[in-house]
């Protein structure tokens, strides 16, 4: 993923900061993330969720609502609707990129800007929320005490997440407008809702309210013991690959022809997170899988390591090199499971080097079916002319390059 640090003009003209997280091969579509009340673009929920969309080809744009993060502005004068104006910003901007956005994705207050841009952009065909309330008003529960002097003196200081921020009356005025079982029941939009039951922020109740209000096609799922913010990088994960899944059911994602030598296109890994060992692995914007090293050599174990996929290569390749030869022949093969056991660990390699040592791979290939004995001897004889099996046993030469 590459991400490109850009500005566009908000609501009221002031400059906002955004990230366009652009990927690494072809631009198949566009999404936009609204940030949660009072956070910003670069939280972890967004980072993961646009690493993700980035991966399958969505080009995603995070940006910092007005007067927050590295915008410019006063959170102060700002409004849910001067929120809903800042998105709408967003996408004139990537319109006038010949980028229009198809996904709009928001979280917490974020979501329910999300739902009421949406219903003034024809353009969108999906659009997700995390933890959104349905209620934006239940939003001043976090700085009750201070209402007073809010409507007292217009503004108030208030201490949120840890940092002191001013909220100003407009707010407060602005979301207790808000009629959002009209808008969500307008959405011309697939809506997909995460909420986390244990959220004590936004409870889990807005989440039933929102997906009562839409009409079909709508999908809910729940986050379990997910935080309100999405803090833990097992959550965001989950919630990313349920993003991800779910868009590319209604957003068109039609890939390009696979570039010239690589007939089956190319196998893209990303890092997934730097401070591990976590890569995202695309093979085109439908299929997605990770890769990790275990606990003990400081991975997190959330993917296979790169032995593991190499002896998956080797164990797929046999039971479909075996199934189609017995399918052109005929025989009664009911089932193939193949059992790959290779004796090397991938981080004591990184770390130590593997010498001269030969690799061997062991194949314990189980066929089930009213088989005579001269048949599994051929399918096991098939078993070694798998093209994986002949690329592991042929001298290979890998040819690399640094690009920029």
């Amino acid at each position: 993923m590459v991400t490109e640090h850009i500005t566009f003009p908000g609501h009221d003209g002031t400059t906002l900061a955004a990230g366009l997280d652009l990927p690494e091969g072809p631009h198949l579509a566009t999404a936009l993330f609204a940030h949660c009340f009072t956070c910003g673009k670069d939280i972890l929920a967004a980072r993961r969720i646009s690493a993700r969309l980035a991966g399958m080809g969505i080009a995603v744009l995070r940006f910092d609502f007005t007067g927050l993060g590295h915008s410019e502005g006063e959170f102060a004068q700002t409004s849910l609707t001067s929120n809903v104006e800042d998105l709408l910003a967003g996408c004139r901007y990537l319109n006038d990129k010949g980028m229009p956005p198809a996904l709009l994705i928001g979280h917490s207050l974020g979501g329910a800007a999300v739902l009421k841009a949406t219903s003034q952009l024809d353009q969108i065909k999906a659009v997700a929320t995390l933890g959104a309330p349905f209620d934006p008003e239940h939003v001043t529960g976090n700085f009750a005490d201070a209402l007073t002097e809010i409507k007292a003196k217009g503004s108030a200081e208030v201490c949120l997440g840890g940092r002191p921020i001013k909220i100003g009356q407009r707010l407060i005025d602005d979301l207790a407008k808000g009629d959002m079982a009209t808008t969500i029941g307008t959405l011309k939009a697939a809506l997909l809702v995460l909420h986390a039951p244990l959220d004590n922020i936004v409870g889990i109740e807005n989440a039933g309210q929102i997906f009562d209000a839409a009409k079909h096609p709508k999908s809910f799922v729940t986050l379990d013991d997910s935080d309100h913010l999405i803090t833990r990088a097992a959550d965001a994960e989950y919630a990313a690959d349920v993003i991800a899944t779910w868009a590319r059911r209604y957003v068109k994602l039609t890939p390009p022809a696979p570039p010239p030598g690589a007939p089956e296109g190319i196998v893209r890994v990303s890092e997934a997170d730097k401070s591990g060992f976590l890569q995202d692995v695309n093979a085109g914007p439908a299929h997605h899988v990770r890769a990790d090293e275990p606990l003990a050599y400081g991975g997190t174990n959330r993917g296979m390591s790169p032995y593991g996929f190499l002896s998956a290569g080797l164990g797929a390749c046999t039971s479909m090199t075996i199934r189609m030869y017995a399918r052109r022949k005929g025989w009664p093969l009911e089932h193939v499971s193949v059992d790959v056991s290779h004796d090397k660990v991938h981080a004591q390699d990184a770390q130590t080097g593997h010498g001269d040592k030969i690799d061997q791979w062991h194949r314990r290939i189980k066929l089930t079916g009213d088989l005579s004995p001269e048949q599994r001897d051929r399918l096991l004889e098939i078993a070694d002319k798998c093209p994986v099996h002949r690329s592991l046993e042929r001298a290979s030469k890998v040819v690399s390059e640094i690009v920029t």
